[in-house]
């Protein structure tokens, strides 16, 4: 499957907002959102952008998802298919898919600094998953799921600065973290409150739904 190798600070200048793919560096003044706010590109200092109105609103937002979780067009088209087929408010339906993906987990445990480390841990097979070992980064979580770190990663200095890192600019309230142990619980479904970044998904429904 491919997948986008670049440079990611140029995604969140893209979007023009930050979508935290680079771990701790997006909490720093070398954020480059804050060090240059405009569009990657050679006219993105002086050119001038186009308002967006209708379906550009509409495809950037969507763009703006798929690059904040990770996940590539035909992925993210299945989920919101599985989105508007369930019962509930599609667009909330969508978010809540998307949180419950093993390598979103981990990341929001706080095992991983960024959603790609956590996806490249997850594929290495250092978590189970009630025991059972997952190396599925869109692996879904249920509530009760116990996702635990391997024994032969846990003095791993990195993961340890991570998780220290996390606790102390808190844990989703859907999750459940006991950090002496490595071990996360989902003690409950994601709700849309419970997602803080600044996602409209409405209109995300509405692209898809022309």
């Amino acid at each position: 499957m491919g997948r986008y190798t670049g440079p990611v600070c140029r995604l969140c200048r893209r979007e023009s907002t930050q979508l935290f793919l680079k771990g701790e560096r997006c909490f720093k003044d070398k954020c480059a959102v804050k060090r240059r706010q405009y569009v990657p590109g050679q006219h993105g200092p002086t050119g001038r952008r186009r308002k967006l109105q209708g379906y550009g609103l509409q495809l950037r937002e969507k763009q703006k998802v798929k690059r904040i979780y990770g996940v590539l067009e035909r992925q993210f088209r299945f989920y919101f298919k599985r989105a508007a087929s369930s019962k509930g408010v599609t667009g909330e339906n969508l978010l809540a898919i998307l949180e419950r993906r093993l390598d979103n987990v981990v990341y929001r445990l706080g095992f991983a600094a960024s959603r790609s480390q956590a996806r490249q841990l997850v594929n290495h097979g250092h978590f189970t998953v009630n025991g059972r070992r997952v190396d599925v980064p869109s692996f879904q979580v249920r509530k009760g799921d116990v996702v635990e770190l391997s024994e032969k990663t846990r003095k791993n200095a990195m993961i340890q600065a991570n998780l220290d890192t996390a606790q102390g600019r808190g844990i989703p309230s859907w999750l459940e973290l006991d950090g002496a142990s490595f071990k996360g619980t989902v003690g409950a479904m994601p709700r849309r409150e419970d997602i803080t970044m600044p996602i409209q998904e409405s209109l995300i429904v509405e692209l898809y739904s022309k």
